[in-house]
This record gives structure tokens, sequence and C-alpha cells, in this order.
């Protein structure tokens, strides 16, 4: 799967967007003042111990405090152990009998703040660099799962006498093989763990001086994880379009990352970068709710706090023989469609998607076969159910950072995200209501009804009748007053 790489870079903001096969796959988007916090280590203080939720709240500097629960406590072994309690199966220790308010720690955010949701934070560090993740605390030598298994073990034992070389007292940490080290030489892999080491180092230095909530080490930003993180054996070019942060790029690239800096080009063309493949275009179809398939049938994309729900729907496509025909065909475009939205939106948690019905067994199984073989491309880990009796599949995207409607949008200030507002006659009646309970309570000369437009126009058209039966039953005047200002079902009752 060939695919290129674009850049849009701005003072303000960076936008990354992954093109395959001349379409939009994916959309990273980093602002100067809203970067993902992921991979920073911070020193944190306890705030607060939850024993009944096996977790604490740790202040890491932030406005919101963070989530660290008793999974994510790097725990020390318990004497006569030689490595970690929950490395030999055993449940975690009881959270209460390992942290306590005040205490210091040093954590790592492995998700952003989501929503109304604080960071979620390890005591377990890691390091990321070019080829090699660095795990200090470990002891133990990993690889990729992407590298074929026959090349692990030699890879493996590559890394285990590279890590031990001129290390006193056998310490050497863990490390993780990545995937672009498969073909690295000793030399490559040894400056990987200098770097990461060295890294290592400034942290612990940095955390014996610097007061709680103190930023110990910052992950890269997005530009540097573009090289670092984002292109592989796949990618044919990663075209950028500011000269200066091409050159810095550059330089980074030249010395970390060669292999990727070789395929970086400074994008002059007249044109908006964005505008060769319209991804402001796509960016704009990502944000609705319809998403429209080729063959006239089209998919319902509602993401709430809790899952995503997506609905798949024919639509207005006959073209089939048959109508067992059309749903399966529908229900195959839109597999490719949702895995393609799965990562364009990135959408994570819980995710329910409604194929149409299909009566045949060996068409569910096509479709879920070719569902998964489109997922197998996102770089995100997915896992997904088979179809359920209802007919629904359930399955499940991780999450680390906000979706791109969660980056981009804000609940809607008359609706508050619900997507609905009342309609004019509901606030009619809602007022109606509200003066006959004013009028039992208070003797005012007049009513005053203040509300939108709509409301107003309401009352005086359709419900005149109503209002003037209210009127006379109560015995005072009600005059009206339209404020463009106020939202469909906002209103106010003015006593005068």
């Amino acid at each position: 799967m060939q695919q290129d790489i674009l850049i849009n870079w701005s003072p303000q903001e960076t936008r990354v967007a992954i093109v395959e096969h001349g379409a939009v796959q994916e959309l990273h988007v980093e602002r100067a003042l809203e970067r993902g916090l992921v991979g920073n280590v911070y020193l944190g203080k306890v705030a607060r111990v939850l024993p009944g939720m096996q977790s604490a709240f740790i202040d890491i500097g932030l406005e919101r405090s963070a989530f660290l629960h008793v999974a994510d406590l790097w725990q020390l072994p318990l004497e006569g152990e030689s490595l970690p309690a929950h490395r030999h199966g055993a449940p975690p220790r009881p959270i209460e009998k390992q942290v306590y308010e005040g205490q210091t720690l040093m954590v790592q955010v492995i998700k952003d703040p989501i929503g109304t949701k604080g960071a979620r934070l390890s005591t377990q560090i890691s390091i990321a660099g070019r080829l090699l993740v660095f795990l200090p605390q470990d002891d133990h030598v990993g690889v990729s799962q992407r590298i074929p298994a026959g090349q692990r073990e030699l890879l493996r034992g590559r890394v285990q006498q590279l890590a031990s070389e001129g290390v006193a007292g056998g310490k050497t940490g863990g490390f993780i093989l990545r995937t672009n080290g498969e073909d690295a030489s000793d030399a490559e892999l040894a400056e990987d763990i200098a770097y990461l080491r060295k890294t290592w180092a400034r942290i612990r230095e940095g955390s014996t001086r610097l007061p709680p909530g103190s930023l110990l080490h910052e992950d890269l930003s997005l530009l540097q994880r573009v090289l670092r993180d984002l292109t592989g054996e796949h990618t044919q070019s990663i075209r950028i379009d500011s000269a200066e942060q091409f050159q810095v790029l550059m330089a980074f690239g030249r010395e970390f990352m060669p292999a990727a800096a070789a395929r970086l080009q400074h994008y002059a063309g007249e044109r908006p970068i964005f505008d060769l493949y319209s991804v402001d275009e796509e960016i704009t179809k990502a944000l609705g709710r319809r998403v429209d398939l080729k063959s006239g049938g089209y998919l319902i994309v509602d993401q709430t706090e809790a899952l995503t729900i997506i609905d798949v729907n024919t639509g207005g496509y006959v073209g089939a023989r048959s109508f067992d025909d059309t749903v399966f065909k529908t229900n195959l475009e839109a597999a490719q469609a949702i895995a393609r939205q799965l990562r364009l939106r990135n959408l994570g948690g819980i995710v329910i998607v409604d194929f149409i019905d299909m009566t045949q067994p060996e068409h569910q199984q096509a479709v879920l076969s070719e569902f998964r073989k489109q997922l197998a491309r996102d770089r995100v880990k997915t896992q997904v159910g088979g179809f359920s009796t209802l007919g629904l599949v359930e399955m499940t995207r991780k999450r680390t950072r906000e979706s791109l409607a969660q980056l981009l949008c804000e609940p809607c200030e008359q609706c508050q995200g619900a997507g609905r507002v009342r309609t004019a006659r509901t606030v009619a009646y809602d007022v109606l209501r509200e003066i006959l309970r004013e009028a039992r309570q208070f003797n005012p000369k007049e009513f005053r009804i203040v509300a939108a437009p709509a409301v107003i126009e309401m009352l005086l058209d359709e419900e005149s009748q109503h209002l003037a039966g209210l009127s006379d039953f109560i015995g005072k005047p009600i005059s009206l007053q339209a404020e463009r200002a106020l939202g469909p079902d906002q209103y106010d009752i003015v006593l005068l």
C-alpha cells in the first residue's frame, strides 16, 4: 500500500495527511497551544487515593488532576522476589498499600485528557527512540510483533548483546525493537541505545532537583513524529509546504532517521498543499454524521461519550439483481468505508456497527473478512468480534488521543451536544405554563415574554388564542418581545 504524506505547517498549527491511492486515510493535527501530552514524563504528587476504584489522582501541574489506576502502577518486587509481582501473573497489590497522599511519583502520560476526563498515567516509563523503545525499570528485551517470527530471536539476541556492552553491574534496562529497526546495523542500534540512556539520565537528574508538577521529558513534536512514527517502507514521499520547517526537519532526519529524510521534499507549488487531494473537503465530510457511498448507500456515524455507533443504509442503491445482492454489495462497500472513517476521524473505544441484515451466512462471513482486512491497515490496534444475535458487529479501537471532532469542534451552546433543540411550539407551551405558575405566586401589573423570534412568532400566530385565553384567566396583560440573541429554546418571563 503506497502512501504519500502531506504536511501543512503554520506557526499556530501543524496538519499532516496520509494519502493512499489518492484518498486521505489519516489526519493528524497539533496546535501550538494544545499539544498532546502522550509520552510526556512528569514529577507528580499524589493528590488523592481512592481504594474503592483502585486508583489515585495525581497532580502533574495541569488544569485537571491526572488518573493512575493500579494496573498502570509499576510495582516494586516483594521481599525475596526478583521481578515485580504482576510479572508472575499474580494480581497487583492494593493501590492504598503502594501510594499515599502527598507522595512524589515519576509518571508518564499514556492517554491524553479527553472530554471531562483527565490524562491517564503510568509509573512504568518508556522512552521511544528511532529504532528502540527503552524501558529503564525493566530488564526484558522484546521485538515488535510486526517483524517476522523467524527473525525475532536473532534480533533479540543482538539487542541484548549491544545493551549489555559497557554496562557495569548487569543492569541494562529493557528494550523493545521497533519495526523500523529490523534492518538496522549494530552501529545504528548502539547509537539509539546511547541516546535513550542519555535521555533517561537527564530525566532522573531533573527528578532530583525540580519540584512536583514539573515536566521532566517531552515527546517529539508532530513534525518530528512524522519521520519517527508515520513513515514506513510504503511511504513514497513526505512533502512539507514550509521552507524553514523543511530545513529543520531535514536536519533532524539526517541525524536520527536518514532513510525517512531521503523521502522529504519541500512543496513550493502555488496551490495549497492540502488542495492536491482535497484534504480540507475531506475534513469537512469527516465532521458530519452522514457518509455517502459510491453505490448510493450511506453511513450514519454517531459519536457519544461511551461509544460510537455506525449505521449502514442502502439508500438509493437498487443496481443489483436481487435485494440480497444489493444488501451484500452495500455492506462490502461499507466495510471499506467504515475502516477508513475510523482512521480519518480517529474514533476510539467501543464501536458498534449495524450492517444491513443479511440472510446468508456466507455473506456475513465475507463482509466480516473484508472488514478485518481493511482494519489490518490501521496502525492503531483494533479488535473485532463476529456478528451478534442482533446482527451487530462489536469492535474496539485503541484510544490514545482525542477524535477529530473533539479536536476541531465543541458542543453547540444551544443543544449542549445533544444534537436536538426543542421546537418553537414546545417552548411556547413551556412559556404558557411558566406564566401560570408565576401568576399564582406574584401579582405584577404585566407579564412580558422575552424569547427567540420563532417562539414569539408562534405565540402571535398559531398559539395566539391560547395566549389570549391565559391572559383572561390570570387577569393580567401579556406582552411579547423577540430577542435574537436567545437560543431557540431559551426564554425569560419578566414581571413588570
